[in-house]
């Protein structure tokens, strides 16, 4: 009976051992129209999927209120009435449209969160982009200043009758931070998470760096091909490209989702751009705005900010790097 028992102590120490060992845990979702990947370190595996489940959520409850396609939106409320009238703001939703802002100045007008403004006549998946005329009727309303934030009452107001908001090139990587404060308040130190073209690591991939590959824009679906692999830890980066929603029109010309608040039509000249930075929110916006400023204005003002870096594709293909990083060609 004692050897008995020793036997079953020794079996429940060893099963229990076995459950708490950490390990790397994978989970995938959709949310914001995209692919969610998780990886992260963790020692129980139903916590982790507990976890998983909440950083998750959070996608879902963020994509309720700032999305301009849902009727029930906050933001869908806002597009509709803040023309006629002052509104109040969520704390979420007031902290990405000042977010919004901030690139917008910092950039020059470049990033532009009233492009909807125009970028609703487009629609991709019927291959239909709106006239110049149409452009024309609407391209005024596209301007962040139309947009007024009263940050302390926490308000919105346009002054623009025709001014339509679309968090489209932010909110993700607001959501992607969001997801990692989640891991980061349950104690995971090693993590992973991505949203479409919006990835943020925290820490290092256990005494290795993570390996984040930029993806050809020319690529097929079949071959996945990168162009640069880039070991990194403990930061953002976030992509571009007017691969992601595009089509060929009867000129044989691109038109793609990245839209000049100046012109009202697709920008030229650049395939990619990837932006490294500290947090995910801002290398979101950025991608879009340095996409938009095309090369030798986007390296500029990479280059002026501390802690940022950016690799960039232009149109005939070659590869551009901001002063912070080594062009493979001189490694």
């Amino acid at each position: 009976m004692r050897i008995k028992l020793r036997l079953l102590f020794v079996l429940f120490f060893c099963t229990h051992l076995s459950l708490a060992q950490a390990q790397w845990n994978h989970f995938s979702s959709t949310a914001m129209t995209t692919k969610l990947d998780l990886e992260f370190w963790f020692e129980d595996e139903f916590k982790a999927k507990e976890l998983s489940e909440r950083v998750f959520a959070e996608f879902d409850r963020i994509e309720e209120v700032m999305t301009r396609y849902g009727e029930t939106s906050e933001l869908s409320h806002i597009n509709h009435l803040a023309v006629a009238q002052t509104l109040p703001v969520s704390a979420d939703l007031f902290k990405v449209l000042q977010s919004a802002q901030d690139v917008s100045v910092l950039s020059e007008g470049a990033f532009d969160m009233t492009f909807a403004s125009v970028g609703y006549l487009y629609d991709f998946r019927q291959r239909h982009a709106p006239t110049n005329l149409e452009i024309e009727q609407q391209v005024k309303a596209i301007d962040y200043r139309h947009v007024q934030l009263d940050t302390k009452k926490q308000t919105i107001r346009f002054t623009h009758p025709k001014v339509m908001v679309d968090l489209g090139g932010i909110a993700k990587g607001y959501a992607v931070d969001q997801g990692v404060q989640i891991l980061q308040q349950a104690g995971v130190q090693y993590a992973r998470l991505s949203a479409g073209g919006d990835m943020r690591l925290l820490g290092d991939k256990k005494g290795k760096p993570w390996i984040v590959g930029i993806k050809d824009p020319r690529a097929s679906l079949k071959t996945k091909d990168h162009v640069v692999a880039l070991p990194l830890s403990d930061v953002s980066i976030s992509t571009s490209g007017d691969y992601e929603r595009f089509f060929i029109d009867d000129k044989g010309e691109r038109i793609h989702h990245i839209i000049s608040p100046k012109t009202g039509h697709s920008v030229s000249g650049v395939q990619s751009v990837s932006v490294i930075g500290p947090n995910t929110m801002m290398t979101d916006g950025l991608s879009t705005a340095i996409f938009v400023l095309g090369i030798e204005k986007g390296l500029a003002l990479v280059n002026r900010l501390e802690g940022i870096d950016v690799i960039m594709i232009d149109a005939q293909r070659q590869l551009h790097f901001s002063d912070g990083l080594v062009s493979p060609a001189h490694l």
